[in-house]
């Protein structure tokens, strides 16, 4: 394991994108994200993809020549193609004209439509709450929840995302996927040849299993069971129906170079509180639940966490192993 800088390690995975045909606008925005990810402690979101979008870049999974479009707009909703890019320019579009709309208007809805894996959701509505407007994040992804009930993974882990913001402190985050874990956790176990617990995934016969290689082959456990898989079903419905995307057991598995174009979807929704009870009126009752609920020993607020590790990444750097430096072409 070695301890590098957020501006060196952003630099490397940047190079490492562009060498694999990123463009340079592609290249930046991807890299910034995934930092940002590890930066904030998920690692199964940061640069441990990076390998993985090269080879989907170098093998034609991902264009890294694509430049994304707004296809459809009008004045409280657009439609950005990402033109089978990674998602993040895609992505950055998207937000940054919705925050526009939702300022005019009081609410915006934008769709990302032939995209990629879009990284760790709240990620993109970091944005919206510093413009001081709330943010919900969508994405559905490559089948990995069956259908409550049946034994063929339909829906993707889908995670949802969203992001208040305070008068005078960080945003409330809540960043979750609709799997008892991230997908990226077992990737990471399998990769590294690792039992995974019990609970988190079912083998192809639908049969728990603690091999990792073999829960990629079979589906997630839904959080919450029905629930869990309710909501997979609403996630890929909204980021597929409304955008032309692909469903999730449409796209071929993210985690190689072989497959199709996953062409998945994405949508945020962004509220101005302003145009509704108010903004002061939304910050004092906000700031009212937050003093209840920490009233409780051992509350944490959703994204503290999270935000803690990141000042401590700025100061201190981030600790990744040794190979996946190597893999991004690090001496």
């Amino acid at each position: 394991m070695s301890t590098i800088s957020l501006s060196s390690l952003t630099t490397l995975a940047q190079d490492t994108l562009a060498a694999a045909g990123a463009n340079p606008v592609m290249a930046k925005t991807t890299a910034k994200a995934l930092v940002f990810a590890d930066a904030h402690g998920i690692a199964t979101h940061g640069v441990s993809r990076v390998p993985s979008y090269a080879l989907h870049l170098s093998s034609g999974r991902a264009d890294g020549a694509a430049e994304p479009e707004i296809v459809q707009e009008k004045a409280s909703a657009l439609l950005v193609d990402a033109r089978t890019g990674l998602a993040f320019p895609a992505c950055e579009l998207a937000i940054t004209t919705a925050i526009e709309k939702a300022r005019q208007t009081g609410i915006c809805i934008a769709g990302v439509t032939n995209s990629h894996h879009f990284g760790m959701a709240a990620y993109h509505l970091e944005p919206v709450a510093h413009a001081g407007l709330i943010g919900l994040a969508f994405s559905n992804s490559p089948s990995a929840i069956t259908a409550w009930g049946g034994k063929r993974p339909l829906f993707g882990t889908n995670p949802i995302a969203a992001a208040f913001p305070r008068e005078q402190a960080e945003p409330v985050v809540i960043d979750l996927s609709l799997s008892q874990v991230a997908r990226g956790k077992v990737i990471l176990a399998a990769r590294d040849n690792k039992p995974i617990p019990d609970g988190w995934a079912l083998d192809s016969e639908g049969r728990p299993t603690n091999d990792a290689k073999e829960a990629l082959k079979g589906s997630m456990q839904a959080a919450g069971g029905v629930k869990g898989s309710m909501l997979a079903l609403m996630v890929e419905l909204l980021c597929v129906a409304l955008t032309g995307a692909h469903f999730g057991y449409e796209a071929d598995p993210l985690y190689d170079d072989t497959g199709n174009e996953p062409r998945l979807g994405q949508v945020f929704i962004l509220i101005d509180p302003q145009a509704l009870a108010g903004q002061q009126t939304y910050f004092n009752r906000l700031e009212d639940l937050i003093a209840a609920m920490l009233e409780d020993d051992g509350v944490r607020l959703p994204g503290a966490r999270r935000q803690d590790l990141a000042n401590t990444a700025q100061e201190e750097g981030i600790t990744v192993p040794d190979s996946l430096l190597a893999q991004m072409g690090h001496q």
